[in-house]
Order: C-alpha cells, then structure tokens, then sequence
C-alpha cells in the first residue's frame, strides 16, 4: 500500500443492526431513507423483504440483520433503508438506525480475527474501535453480490 494511499482518509456510515454497530464506505452510499413496506417477491431468500418504488425504479431491499445471520431487525419508527451502489447495481439495506459518519485513516482499521468457520471470503472487511465501540466494516462486495446471485 503506498503512503498516499495511507494517507487518504476514508468516511464510513455507521449503523446499528441490534446492539451493534456497521458501517459502510460512505462511497458507497447513494441515499438514506425512512422505512417503506416492500413488496414480497416470490421464492426470494427470507433476508429479502422485497421491492420498493425508488422513483420509478424497483429497488430491491434486503434486512441486513438478517442477511448476516443476526436476529430480524424489529420494526420501529428508526428504521432506515440505506441505499447503495455496488458494481452497478442499487439495493436498499434495512438497517435499525443509522448512526453517525465518522473519518478515519487506513491505519485506525484492524484485520477481523481469522475465523476457522467461515467459507470464503468474509463479510467483515475490517475492525476499528471508536470511543470504546467496536465497529465493523462490512465488504459490501461479500453482501450484495452473493444477495443478488442468491435471488435470481
């Protein structure tokens, strides 16, 4: 890794799924919005709540919590979907509430713990602890690409 990119700082979104907290690549983020009812989709995965009208374009949306082996998120007036950009491709993640942004450099970010029970690559990118809350950063490759192969 070069010096400059060391350098750069990176913004990440920090949420809550339950007690804990996630974040995301801020660049990753295209919107954030209040929860909507989805339409169910036939034969989806269970983590797939379904599709919502996203100014005239179906938008798929899935519970994150869910999709991360955590218990459902609980429906309440906090609830957000944040929406994403990967590859191409938008998809709307439900999450409990949305936290704060925070700025950090590459260096204030651990590798996750070698996990021998994990197939694959893992859905936690990194580690960083932030006034004595343990954030993880999700892989939003991991998440949404494997969702998507999952549906079709």
């Amino acid at each position: 890794m070069s010096e400059i990119e060391t350098a750069q700082p990176m913004e990440l979104l920090t949420f809550k799924l339950g007690e804990q907290e996630y974040s995301l690549d801020i660049m990753s983020v295209r919107e954030i919005r209040s929860w909507t009812r989805a339409t169910p989709m036939p034969l989806a995965p269970s983590y797939m709540r379904g599709v919502i009208n996203l100014r005239g374009t179906v938008l798929p949306v899935m519970d994150l919590a869910e999709r991360l082996g955590l218990p459902k998120c609980a429906h309440s007036d906090r609830n957000v979907i944040i929406v994403v950009k990967h590859d191409g491709y938008m998809t709307g993640l439900l999450v409990d509430a949305v936290s704060d942004i925070v700025a950090l450099n590459q260096e204030d970010l651990q590798q996750p713990p070698d996990t021998a029970m994990q197939d694959g690559p893992s859905v936690i990118k990194s580690l960083t602890l932030i006034e004595d809350r343990m954030i993880r950063v999700l892989e939003l490759s991991q998440i949404v690409i494997q969702a998507e192969s999952d549906a079709a």
